[in-house]
């Protein structure tokens, strides 16, 4: 299974966007696909219709053992796409990992039984936290939504400093699968000074070591999808799809 991050270091960066999309559309072109929310904010549980209930596992149980990680997956009602779901609850797993003594490498150790999907995309928190560095460890690839933006900026640069940090010490050996540009603003038929500045910048920092995919514009049809349990294709926007479309052949030319 290959284990992919959708990370961003700073509050809506969409990587809850990218990730439950990309998954959708993975799933569509029919790789079987896992989602873990890592977030206690839960809204990728939300947005694929899981509502969790008191006696049922998630990832916190998943994370620290007590059930099985089989017994935190739940099938969605998108062909292809399982899910496992967070709740507010999964805050507590902070001080677990942190007084585990392997807390960077937990959850990689957790998903090694997992052997019925071929992709792992996994939204993370937008905090520099104990659940970072265990979805860091777990990850053999980043993705990083990034707004176009000074913060967007500033957020590809502080996710990049804690993936170099892991990987410095040999907990993790995730490489970095690029930045995807969010609210991408255009004008018309310009793309706004702010939006190009910001891009520029990221390709400068990146300095050809991964590339910058194709962005993702500002628009509501992507919240349309993500909200709505369907896809920029069956909402009659297939063109939207095209930044998840290059990813997707990213992601194919590494498992080959």
């Amino acid at each position: 299974m290959l284990n992919i991050a959708s990370m961003s270091l700073s509050g809506g960066q969409g990587k809850t966007t990218v990730a439950v999309l990309l998954a959708k559309y993975l799933a569509e072109q029919g790789s079987n696909v896992l989602l873990i929310d890592s977030d206690p904010q839960a809204n990728a549980t939300t947005f694929l219709g899981h509502s969790v209930e008191s006696d049922e596992p998630t990832l916190l149980e998943a994370i620290k053992g007590t059930v099985d990680i089989e017994d935190a997956v739940y099938e969605t009602e998108i062909s292809n796409l399982s899910l496992i779901p967070a709740d507010d609850a999964l805050d507590q797993v902070q001080d677990w990992l942190s007084s585990s003594g392997a807390g960077a490498v937990m959850l990689r150790k957790r998903l090694k039984p997992l052997k019925s999907h071929d992709i792992c995309i996994m939204d993370s928190p937008p905090q520099r936290s104990q659940i970072c560095k265990t979805i860091i460890g777990a990850s053999d690839y980043i993705l990083m939504p990034c707004e176009s933006s000074v913060k967007g900026f500033g957020s590809m640069v502080r996710t990049l400093c804690a993936v170099d940090e892991l990987n410095d010490i040999e907990v993790s050996s995730a490489q970095i699968l690029g930045v995807i540009p969010f609210r991408d603003r255009w004008v018309g038929n310009n793309r706004t000074n702010e939006s190009q500045l910001c891009i520029s910048a990221m390709e400068e920092e990146l300095d050809g070591d991964a590339p910058v995919f194709p962005t993702i514009r500002e628009s509501e049809r992507y919240k349309q999808a993500i909200s709505g349990k369907t896809t920029l294709k069956q909402l009659g926007y297939p063109d939207l799809e095209y930044p998840f479309e290059v990813i997707s052949d990213v992601i194919r030319s590494i498992k080959r």
